[in-house]
């Protein structure tokens, strides 16, 4: 019998358990056994696993995280990492390894496809940032999060005449801040695709002041960029294993400053976990549902190297090197047109 191996990496995001119980469900009809390896790529570099039965994985789709758990461990800073995973592949017999995550994971299964592993993708990030696909599973959620967050902010807002600043996950690309924001009403927007002035964040809140509106709701993402401001976040930031700066602070130094230029009283909300956190929505379960079974697809076709995506509201495979290598952000012009609604 067949084996197939799954991990889950990087940050979770709702959807993971419903992508891991759609492959085992397929493959066990398939005729293969499926191994979970525990913590993304640790697992497989440290042989830790278990086997997934039917009834491993029944109803799991309901609940948000993974039941494989994650981390960011990364092969290629690992002594001899993929020469590592490649032996255990082998030790344990496994015909294929479905990696789930976003652009670092999905790098590494690249990677290891280069070197001879046989590797499927299914991408996976809340930030919705991956490449060759229109919306990554978890992305839906976490933006209803957002938006849901700042609905309870608004009230609170007006009720004390306060400006509120909102920091939103996004280290490169704004969607999250961008579409969650719109929707939640935020009266500006900031996303790390278009640097922004303090100064001119500045003027309008005055200007909602001046109209009538004594509150004012920013949402901003944790990657946006004054570059008055953001030089120094960068130099003092820790860094995971990936090179990735650990981001959070925008918001307050925005608060600081909107305070002391305007008088107007303003707080900072670090929605932070609670973005990932929770049961996935209805569209993130079927569509990580979808994303688990086109990837058995792709091991049954023989397609490795390839990667599960979502393009016109089909689920297709396309190659992983379409995927990976720059990330997914707002176009300039979208972000443009919804410039109409700040203020």
């Amino acid at each position: 019998m067949k084996r197939i191996g799954i991990l889950t990496g990087g940050g979770d995001a709702p959807g993971l358990n419903a992508v891991i119980r759609a492959i085992t469900y397929k493959a066990v009809d398939d005729g293969y056994e499926v191994y979970g390896f525990k913590r993304g790529w640790a697992g497989i570099l440290n042989l830790e696993y278990q086997v997934l039965h039917k009834e491993d994985v029944e109803d799991i789709h309901r609940v948000g995280g993974t039941i494989l758990g994650s981390s960011r461990t990364n092969v290629r800073k690992v002594e001899n990492g993929f020469a590592r995973v490649k032996q255990n592949m082998g030790d344990l017999d496994i015909y294929a390894l479905v990696a789930i995550g976003g652009e670092d994971t999905l790098g590494v299964a690249l990677d290891l496809y280069r070197e001879g592993g046989n590797v499927v993708g299914v991408p996976k990030t809340i930030d919705n940032d991956v490449n060759a696909t229109d919306y990554t599973f978890g992305f839906d959620t976490a933006i209803n999060r957002v938006m849901e967050c700042m609905d309870w902010l608004h009230t609170t807002a007006e009720a004390h005449h306060r400006v509120m600043v909102v920091e939103i996950m996004g280290r490169h690309a704004g969607w999250m801040a961008l579409e969650g924001g719109l929707a939640g009403g935020a009266h500006i927007i900031l996303i790390p695709e278009v640097h922004f002035s303090v100064d001119e964040v500045c003027d309008i809140i005055r200007h909602r002041h001046a109209r009538g509106k004594k509150y004012t709701l920013v949402a901003v993402a944790e990657g946006a960029e004054d570059p008055q401001y953001m030089e120094e976040l960068k130099r003092t930031a820790p860094r995971d294993d990936f090179g990735h700066i650990q981001l959070g602070g925008i918001g307050r130094i925005l608060r600081k400053e909107i305070e002391k230029r305007t008088g107007f009283e303003t707080r900072d909300v670090v929605l932070g976990h609670l973005q990932r956190g929770g049961a996935p929505s209805a569209f993130d379960r079927n569509i990580g549902t979808r994303f688990g079974l086109r990837a058995v697809d792709l091991i049954n076709e023989g397609k490795f190297g390839y990667m599960v995506a979502l393009q016109s509201s089909k689920v297709v495979g396309v190659p992983l090197e379409e995927g990976v290598g720059s990330l997914k952000t707002v176009p300039p012009e979208r972000y443009q047109e919804l410039q109409l609604f700040f203020g």
